[in-house]
């Protein structure tokens, strides 16, 4: 095609085939070229490209849909993958050819490299970032909680205790943590320890800090694991460590912290109590059993199918680890918090038998043991607050934060004894 052009060698265009050129530049240069977008569509939760063939895509509504985007052709497949992971700043190799990482707006990716592992071609995955972090009246909204489960994690997190957010992938486990930070004491400092930096946390006093190098076990030369950056977070004095999610050797130290009163929250991948139990004491965590109890609450939390078809998230039960008999060779622990799916509504069954608020909590704040009932009261209290707020449209993360950190302030948290 003879296009015209000037005598110096530059090619004369019309503003629509400027504009078009322009788009191109930004979207391969700066941007993640054909992923453009699925990337800016907000409706659009998880993107796939197993290999060669069309990519994969997870939308709000429609669910599951395979695209008319894809790739026919491996080299630029490979290309592509090579471009994706230094945009993320984890440069993917022969050697070091799975790659677990951020994007630049935050969307987390997953490559595995080279069609010698996989055998359609290099894949990847990518589970796009939150808008924005939603907050805990917002997942009462949702029907994810109720008032009174977030008013007893309020109490929970309040005094000290350590969670694990517990489910399979996309039930929302890292959503759901992160609305529970809002229940850190407001003049805490916090540390949170990450692979794939996704936890925002509203308070000032906070460290973030993230791994560097493949993640696991102890570190090699450059690399900076989860479990180096752990052990330093206990030379810091924190009120709470936060770990992404627990997976590895850095349970042990987790584990160790919790002993030396340092409370954790982090998340973890098991759909019941038992079979989180059973993966903390094996392989490669193994956490002796008579350490289990230093973990004081585990949330159980899903994804679920409703009658009329919708998936929606769900706190299935919230339970307290009492410990584990010798004599038995089993775990106690009480469920304090049940979902009952026929009425999509949260039970209390633990009230008037927490282990955790009448043992542990009212003991702590010098609650006499005739008064012990007055913990119930106010979780119910703290209920009563976060329904009031709610309706007063306190649903903004850090708008609720600042509301409860004034409320704190003037004393209206304070429990009576």
């Amino acid at each position: 095609v003879d296009v015209p052009h000037l005598a110096d060698g530059r090619i004369i265009v019309n503003p629509q085939e400027f504009e078009a050129v322009e788009y191109q530049m930004i979207r391969d240069k700066i941007d993640v070229g054909v992923l453009y977008p699925f990337i800016t569509d907000t409706n659009i939760e998880d993107i796939t490209c197993d290999g060669l063939g069309p990519i994969f895509i997870e939308h709000k509504i429609f669910k599951g849909l395979k695209s008319v985007v894809g790739f026919d052709n491996e080299p630029v497949l490979d290309d592509f993958c090579i471009k994706l992971a230094e945009k993320s700043r984890r440069p993917i190799t022969y050697r070091n050819p799975i790659v677990d990482a951020t994007l630049p707006d935050g969307s987390r990716i997953n490559i595995v490299y080279s069609s010698e592992i996989s055998r359609r071609g290099s894949n990847f995955t990518i589970r796009k970032a939150m808008d924005d972090v939603i907050s805990i009246t917002k997942l009462v909204e949702f029907g994810t909680c109720s008032y009174s489960l977030a008013a007893y994690l309020w109490i929970c997190i309040e005094n000290g205790m350590s969670l694990f957010m517990s489910g399979e992938t996309a039930s929302g486990k890292t959503t759901s943590m992160n609305a529970l930070t809002t229940f850190i004491s407001p003049e805490g400092k916090i540390v949170s320890i990450e692979d794939t930096p996704e936890v925002i946390i509203p308070h000032r006093n906070w460290s973030r800090e993230v791994s560097k190098g493949k993640g696991k076990g102890e570190g090699e030369g450059g690399d900076v694991t989860m479990f180096d950056l752990l052990r330093a977070a206990l030379r810091q004095r924190p009120n709470m460590i936060i770990v992404g999610e627990i997976r590895g050797v850095e349970g042990s130290v987790a584990f160790g912290a919790m002993q030396t009163g340092h409370p954790v929250m982090s998340t973890f991948h098991a759909s019941s109590v038992e079979k989180l139990i059973q993966r903390l004491t094996g392989d490669p965590i193994s956490i002796p059993k008579t350490f289990i109890d230093n973990l004081n609450l585990v949330v159980i939390q899903s994804a679920v199918r409703r009658p009329d078809g919708s998936m929606v998230r769900r706190q299935l039960a919230v339970s307290e680890l009492v410990g584990y008999d010798a004599e038995s060779g089993g775990f106690s622990f009480v469920e304090v918090f049940t979902w009952d799916p026929v009425t999509d509504t949260h039970e209390f069954t633990g009230k008037g038998s927490s282990f955790l608020l009448e043992s542990k909590i009212a003991t702590m704040l010098g609650i006499p043991e005739h008064k012990k009932a007055q913990i119930y009261m106010e979780v119910e209290k703290r209920a009563k607050i976060l329904e009031r707020l709610h309706k007063a449209g306190y649903t903004d993360f850090i708008e609720l934060h600042n509301m409860l950190t004034k409320l704190k302030k003037q004393g209206l948290l304070n429990i009576d004894i």
